[in-house]
C-alpha cells in the first residue's frame, strides 16, 4: 500500500514535494533537503581538495624546475651546496646531480601533500555524514604503530635518504666510500643508493645502513704522489728533480685542465730499511686525483732514472751490496 505523504509534501514547489512525487517514499522525501545539503558540502570538499592538491603540486614543480637548464632550483637555494662554484660549474654531471636531488625532494613533498590533503578531505566527508571518527582514529593509530614496528627499516631508509638529499652528502658521479662498498655513484634514491666499483660490480646500498660517507669528489681532490728513493740518493737533489718533473707534467695539456694548484712538495715522508719516501701533493678537480697521480708518478720516475738517482732496495740491492746498475756503497 502507498505510504502516507509527509507534511512537507503539501508545500508547492518544495524539494520534498518533488522527491515524493518521483519516489513515493516518505523518509526520502523528508530527508531530501538534508541529503542535498550534505551532498553539496561533500562535492565542495572534493573540489577544494583536488584544486588545492593541483596548486600545491604545481608550486612544488616550480620549485624543483630549472636544474636541467643549468640553473639552481629554487628548492635547493636555501640548502648548502658543498661544491665550490668554479668547480661546480665545470663538472659535467652537476646538472644531473641537481636534477636528481631536486626531483627526489620534490617527490617526497608531493606525496606528503597528497596524503595530507586527501586525508583531511576524507575525514571531513565522514564527519559530514555524522560518522563517529574516534574509533576510526584509534584503530588507525594502532594499525600505524603495528606497521611502524614492522617496517621500521623501510622508514629509517627513507628518513636517511631525505636527510642525505638535504645535506648534499653525495650525488651522481661522486666517488664515495660507504663502508662495505666503494665506487662511483650512479643513482641516488630515497631508499637505495646505487654505485659501481672499479671492477664494474654494481652495489645497491640501503640508505639506512650507511653509517659513514667518505666522498672523494666534493669541492676538490688531492693527488698524493709518493716516490721512494735509495738511501744513497742525495735527498735534496731528488726533491728538486721530483718537483721539477711534477711541474712539467702538470703543464701538459692533458693534465693542466685537471689541476687547480701547482704541486706542493712536502719533502721526506718516511725513512725505512728499504729507502727514503718523498711525498708531494697536487690539488685537482673532483675525481681527477687518480689520473693526475698516475701521470705525475710516471714522469717523476722517468726523470729520477734519467738523472741516475738510486732506486730503493730491493731494486738497487742492499746497502753495501751492488745492485743492477748501481755501484756498491
Amino acid at each position: 500500500m502507498p505510504s502516507q505523504p509527509p507534511a512537507c509534501a503539501t508545500d508547492a514547489g518544495s524539494l520534498c514535494q518533488r522527491v515524493y512525487e518521483l519516489t513515493q517514499t516518505d523518509w526520502l522525501s523528508r530527508s531530501a533537503d538534508e541529503l542535498l545539503t550534505h551532498l553539496v558540502v561533500v562535492v565542495l570538499i572534493i573540489v577544494v581538495a583536488v584544486v588545492l592538491r593541483f596548486a600545491v603540486h604545481r608550486a612544488i614543480g616550480r620549485l624543483t624546475n630549472g636544474a636541467r637548464e643549468g640553473r639552481v632550483p629554487a628548492l635547493l637555494r636555501p640548502l648548502r651546496d658543498r661544491a665550490v662554484r668554479t668547480i661546480r660549474d665545470a663538472a659535467p654531471l652537476m646538472v644531473e646531480r641537481r636534477t636528481q636531488r631536486a626531483q627526489a625532494i620534490g617527490s617526497v613533498l608531493r606525496s606528503f601533500s597528497t596524503i595530507l590533503i586527501y586525508g583531511v578531505a576524507f575525514v571531513l566527508i565522514l564527519g559530514e555524514f555524522g560518522v563517529n571518527l574516534a574509533p576510526i582514529i584509534a584503530s588507525a593509530g594502532i594499525v600505524g604503530v603495528a606497521i611502524g614496528f614492522g617496517a621500521q627499516n623501510l622508514v629509517r631508509d627513507f628518513l636517511s635518504g631525505i636527510f642525505m638529499m638535504l645535506e648534499d652528502q653525495y650525488g651522481v658521479g661522486d666517488v664515495v666510500d660507504l663502508g662495505e662498498a666503494t665506487g662511483t655513484v650512479e643513482a641516488v634514491g630515497l631508499r637505495v643508493t646505487t654505485l659501481r666499483d672499479i671492477a664494474g660490480t654494481v652495489w645497491y646500498v640501503r640508505n639506512g645502513e650507511v653509517l659513514r660517507v667518505g666522498n672523494s669528489s666534493q669541492g676538490y681532490s688531492v693527488a698524493v704522489v709518493d716516490i721512494p728513493v735509495g738511501h744513497s740518493a742525495d735527498v735534496d737533489e731528488a726533491l728538486e728533480i721530483a718537483e721539477r718533473a711534477a711541474n712539467a707534467e702538470c703543464a701538459e695539456p692533458k693534465i693542466a685542465g685537471k689541476v687547480i694548484a701547482p704541486p706542493d712538495m712536502l719533502g721526506v715522508q718516511s725513512v725505512t730499511a728499504e729507502g727514503v719516501l718523498i711525498r708531494l701533493t697536487i690539488k685537482t678537480r673532483p675525481g681527477e686525483q687518480w689520473a693526475v697521480q698516475r701521470a705525475v708518478a710516471a714522469e717523476i720516475k722517468t726523470q729520477l732514472d734519467a738523472e741516475g738517482v738510486p732506486a730503493p732496495y730491493p731494486f738497487a740491492g742492499r746497502p753495501g751490496v751492488a745492485g743492477p746498475g748501481t755501484p756498491a756503497v
